[in-house]
């Protein structure tokens, strides 16, 4: 599957797009990688999704920093015995603020919409890690766009931040999803907690569990954190949410 460059307003996102290979249309996906970044494994996922009947776009959220992979990766990630490789990822995220995101996600959206490879239905969105709280403001941004709307092994979905993800829950129409670490100090319980309260009290519909015994990054093959259960259960959750809720 190809890679392709999407004009911004700050530069040209490079990203992954993943189809069924039919040339037919399919309803759009909009992925959103984790911190390590649009790399093969990121990649293989978006073809398993896509072989499942979805036009699937990764974008290196990071395009402002550089191209992906805008760290070197070891075949397998380690972070306890690699810590520089989390502290290497720093200045890149940092290059993402909320508003910038949320900048990028609508032009990541026309993209879809433009294309004759996906349907005129609604979009659905995934995350991983940091992109959990992508995909949540995503869904909370663009609530007309957006049926669909998972986040697993999140981070910091719900802090004391005045531009928390789960304050966007009030404008947010779409049903989610969230796949929880339960060994996870990126996403604690009293976060979990919040996040649930926030969307019971606006009214989304939702589901929220917690993997016992996942780490932080379970579905991730290529590193230290991979879990083949959670991840096998989170492709079950994300594919029933998605086949209910999206339609070409």
């Amino acid at each position: 599957m190809p890679m392709i460059d999407i004009p911004t307003r700050d530069g040209t996102a490079d990203a992954y797009l993943a189809h069924p290979g039919d040339g037919a249309p399919h309803p759009a996906v909009l992925f959103c990688m984790d911190a390590f970044g649009l790399r093969p494994h990121l990649k293989s996922m978006a073809d398993r999704l896509a072989s499942e009947g979805y036009t699937v776009l990764v974008p290196n959220v990071f395009y402002r920093y550089g191209r992906a992979p805008v760290v070197e990766l070891p075949e397998f990630i380690n972070p306890a015995e690699r810590p520089e490789l989390v502290q290497a990822v720093g200045p890149a995220a940092r290059t993402l603020t909320p508003e910038g995101a949320m900048r990028d996600a609508a032009v990541y959206l026309d993209w879809l919409a433009a294309s004759p490879l996906t349907g005129d239905g609604p979009v659905g969105v995934t995350g991983y890690c940091m992109g959990a709280g992508l995909a949540l403001r995503t869904a909370g941004a663009h609530p007309e766009r957006i049926a669909a709307a998972a986040g697993f092994h999140g981070a910091r979905l719900a802090t004391d931040a005045p531009d928390s993800p789960h304050l966007l829950a009030g404008h947010i129409t779409a049903e989610l999803y969230f796949g929880h670490a339960d060994r996870d100090s990126a996403n604690p319980a009293d976060q979990i907690a919040r996040l649930e309260k926030a969307l019971t009290e606006a009214g989304v519909e939702h589901r929220s569990e917690v993997y016992e015994g996942a780490l932080h990054g379970f579905t991730q093959a290529d590193t230290a954190m991979y879990g083949a259960e959670p991840t096998d259960r989170h492709w079950v959750a994300l594919l029933d949410l998605f086949a209910r809720r999206l339609t070409d």
